[in-house]
């Protein structure tokens, strides 16, 4: 991509009134007694103050000549949002509108906010900065991919190789032809079953940009992310094209450059499990390939 650049977390006491009986009811010489209610010892509630913090933001834009650099900005998190997505939000509303970064649900749904906070790739709308100390922030793009401006990855080659798996549900012709056009496929719940765990996967890339095996070969390994997904297709019990989706990924590059390090669990902001997905991928070319 045109001017893209490399780039290589009391108690409380009280006293219900008591309710005289007809047995008890006082008589007209008698004065009822008011109820007599405990004081409260509840002690008042202080919020701690939270500290000044540092964000440590890496910065690069293509309209200049500067060379890469980290910015700093100092926010009042008493007067912010509690995670990362918060703080870049005000520093870029309040401070620097210059500032760039994806962002779009602060739900942990899209994935664009994916970015590298202190050392750990994850979503900055749902991590939180933490506020025990007043240690800065450093954040950075997605490691090792192309830069469009300061903590925009070019994910052109992601999507792509996203695209070349074919993911969407392709049945058997012979089935689907025997159906009514607005019959569904079934499957049963055992079925339906083996397909959590990878669903969820919302492509934020923090698994795929966390494994060095995908950047020293970004370009024929298609990485965690897409082989978890590709997997999805294949385990699934109303897909016809299993064999062909296997064959299309038993390749030295695409599939086996996986050597099993686990990062990409290790990141998953949604906490799936990528690797283990691609070893059953290797199992099931074994088993139904070449066995």
């Amino acid at each position: 991509m045109m001017g893209a650049r490399p780039f290589n977390s009391s108690r409380i006491v009280s006293a219900e009134p008591t309710i005289a009986t007809a047995s008890t009811q006082p008589t007209s010489n008698e004065k009822m007694s008011a109820p007599s209610v405990a004081a409260s010892t509840t002690p008042p509630v202080t919020t701690a103050k939270k500290p000044i913090k540092t964000f440590k933001i890496y910065r690069w834009t293509p309209d200049s000549n500067a060379a890469p650099h980290m910015q700093s900005y100092t926010i009042d998190m008493n007067n912010c949002g509690p995670m990362i997505l918060d703080a870049l939000i005000k520093i870029k509303n309040e401070q620097d509108p210059t500032l760039t970064f994806r962002r779009s649900c602060r739900e942990g749904i899209c994935g664009s906010c994916a970015m590298n906070i202190n050392g750990r790739n994850t979503l900055a709308c749902l991590c939180r900065v933490g506020v025990e100390d007043n240690k800065p922030v450093a954040i950075y793009p997605l490691p090792h991919m192309n830069i469009v401006k300061d903590l925009v990855p070019d994910l052109s080659t992601f999507y792509a190789q996203y695209s070349s798996i074919q993911p969407w549900l392709q049945p058997n012709p012979q089935e689907a032809a025997s159906k009514p056009k607005d019959q569904e496929f079934l499957q049963t719940i055992e079925n339906r079953a083996k397909l959590d765990g990878m669903y969820e996967c919302i492509l934020c890339a923090c698994c795929s940009t966390s494994c060095p095996s995908y950047w020293w070969n970004g370009d024929r390994y298609l990485g965690p992310a897409v082989l978890m997904q590709a997997y999805r297709w294949i385990s699934d019990s109303r897909d016809g094209m299993t064999e062909e989706r296997l064959r299309a990924l038993d390749d030295a590059f695409k599939l086996y450059r996986c050597h099993t390090i686990m990062n990409c669990t290790n990141a998953c902001p949604k906490h799936l499990n990528p690797g283990k997905a691609i070893q059953q991928i290797k199992r099931d070319i074994t088993q139904k390939l070449h066995a």
